[in-house]
């Protein structure tokens, strides 16, 4: 993954003020991950998060983020690329900058949650959980449906 360049014209950055929170919001707004989900929380995220952005010269079209300790532990949430960018390796070359990030590195554990992109993800060494008997979680679908969301 690490041979894995941009196309022309593209660019990725963790630079926090490149981040464009509406293309962000209306994209994850409409997610089966976070369906509704207020700006004042994508905006909350954001700014407690590790945020990637993708852009094609200087508009945003996709995002990732990462939740971590810098120590032991990561996840990677909110990974998106816009349907009129997609099938250009974007994603590929998105993974790759952020498994090489300085900041990400010697890490125990990285998790993530997918329904759709196990395929890309498995092609930079995600697995299924060895053990999902070890695993919980408290899950609350639908939160944001309706602006129920709590801030």
């Amino acid at each position: 993954m690490s041979n894995v360049t941009l196309p022309e014209d593209y660019a990725i950055s963790d630079d926090p003020a490149r981040l464009n929170l509406e293309v962000i919001h209306r994209y994850l707004a409409q997610s089966y991950w976070a369906k509704d989900i207020p700006i004042h929380l994508v905006e909350r995220m954001v700014k407690n998060s590790l945020c990637f952005g993708v852009y094609r010269r200087n508009a945003q079209i996709g995002f990732a983020r990462i939740i971590s300790d810098y120590a032991t532990f990561a996840y990677l949430a909110d990974v998106f690329i816009l349907p009129e960018h997609r099938g250009q390796g974007l994603s590929k070359a998105l993974m790759a900058t952020i498994l090489a990030h300085s900041d990400l590195q010697g890490l125990r554990r990285w998790m993530l949650v997918t329904l759709d992109a196990h395929g890309l993800y498995e092609q930079v060494g995600f697995k299924p959980l060895a053990h999902p008997e070890r695993h919980l979680e408290k899950h609350f679908p639908g939160l944001y449906e309706g602006g129920g969301a709590v801030s």
